[in-house]
Parts: C-alpha cells; sequence; structure tokens
C-alpha cells in the first residue's frame, strides 16, 4: 500500500501587527495601487481582522485577540496621515484620474460621482475633482458627458453604432433598449437622444476628442 503524504503542518501565527508593520503593508499595497484615503485605512483594517481569525483558529481566544490588536487598529489614521505627507495618497488627484478613466469607459457624470463617494473620497473633493477633470456641467462638462454617452452606446451596438446590416425593427428595439439602460446609467434624457441620434462620423470623432483631452 502506498503512503499518503502527510498534511503541511500549519502556517504559525505571525506577530500581531503593529505600526511599523503597518506602514511597510501600506507602502507596499501603495507601489501597486492608486488609491483613497479611505481605501488605504480599509485595507488596513481588513489586514488587521484577517491575523485575527488566524489567532482565533489556531486557538486564541477571540477577546484576547481583539484586545492584541487595538493598538494597530488605532495606528491606522496617523499611518495613512503618513502615506498623505509623503504624496502616496492624494484624493484629489486620484478622484480626477479616476473622473477621466471612467468617462472615457462610458459612464456619465452622476455615476462617477457615486463611484468616487462609494470609496470614500468626501463630497467637496468629488465635485472639485468632476469639476476639473470633466468640465463644467454647463460648459465643457456636456460635451464631455455627450462623449460618454457615445461610448456607452457603442457598447450597446446602438444608434450611430448598430450593425450596418440590422433591420428596422433591430434598429427599434436597440434604441429603446439604448435609451432605457442609458437613463439608469444617469445619462439625462436629453443626452441619450442625441448620442443615439448622431452621425457614426461625428460620434466617432466626439470620442476620439475626449480620448485624447
Amino acid at each position: 500500500m502506498v503512503a499518503r503524504p502527510s498534511r503541511s503542518a500549519p502556517r504559525p501565527l505571525a506577530p500581531v501587527p503593529d505600526a511599523a508593520g503597518l506602514r511597510a503593508v501600506a507602502l507596499a499595497y501603495l507601489a501597486r495601487f492608486s488609491a483613497t484615503r479611505a481605501g488605504v485605512e480599509r485595507m488596513l483594517a481588513r489586514h488587521i481582522d484577517r491575523w485575527v481569525r488566524r489567532a482565533v483558529s489556531s486557538g486564541m481566544d477571540e477577546d484576547d485577540a481583539a484586545r492584541a490588536v487595538q493598538p494597530a487598529r488605532g495606528a491606522i489614521a496617523g499611518i495613512v496621515t503618513d502615506m498623505e505627507g509623503l504624496g502616496a495618497v492624494d484624493d484629489a488627484r486620484f478622484s480626477e484620474f479616476r473622473a477621466r478613466s471612467l468617462a472615457r469607459a462610458g459612464r456619465s457624470r452622476r455615476m462617477v460621482a457615486a463611484h468616487l463617494g462609494a470609496r470614500g473620497v468626501d463630497e467637496a473633493t468629488v465635485s472639485h475633482a468632476v469639476e476639473e477633470a470633466l468640465g463644467p456641467r454647463d460648459g465643457e462638462g456636456q460635451e464631455t458627458e455627450l462623449a460618454a454617452a457615445l461610448v456607452f452606446a457603442r457598447k450597446r451596438r446602438a444608434g450611430p453604432f448598430v450593425r450596418p446590416d440590422a433591420d428596422g425593427a433591430e434598429v427599434d428595439r436597440r434604441y429603446r433598449r439604448a435609451m432605457d439602460a442609458m437613463a439608469r446609467a444617469g445619462f439625462t434624457h436629453d443626452t441619450a437622444r442625441r448620442a443615439l441620434d448622431m452621425e457614426l462620423g461625428e460620434a466617432e470623432d466626439r470620442i476620439m476628442r475626449m480620448r485624447m483631452a
């Protein structure tokens, strides 16, 4: 009989997280990813939570594990402030970059703002970043919003982007479905209609100009 290989021994529990260790975790994370202040805080909290779960599964009392990491939890805010001082965390810069990226991917102004808010960026920073990245709502921002709507329509293959061989019924069906989808995605009725009624050449030019801006 062939003996079964023995299971590997469980990984030993790492030391209790401390400020120095969390700082190293934050620096390693920010070397790979762009993140908001709130995002880094959540990442460090999850790192601590994982240690607590491993400690409990290793036999430590849950209350003892929770008490052991209290100093680390208290250090998170200061570590993130240090990251801001180093320029590694900048909510305004992150928000402007992400706003441009999302608009180019076909997201409406409203959805861009919601996306940033969900990542813990405060309302004033979101408002300023959207204005800077996409333009004023009553000016340049309207053109950016229209270009984003065109990207959305292109993904749906509707309006100017419908298949050349589509018959009238399919054209109408895709138009109606795109109008409904664009409303749910935060585009106004007027912006959606302008995008879907546009000629293909102009639509492609507008998308190109937005992506080159």
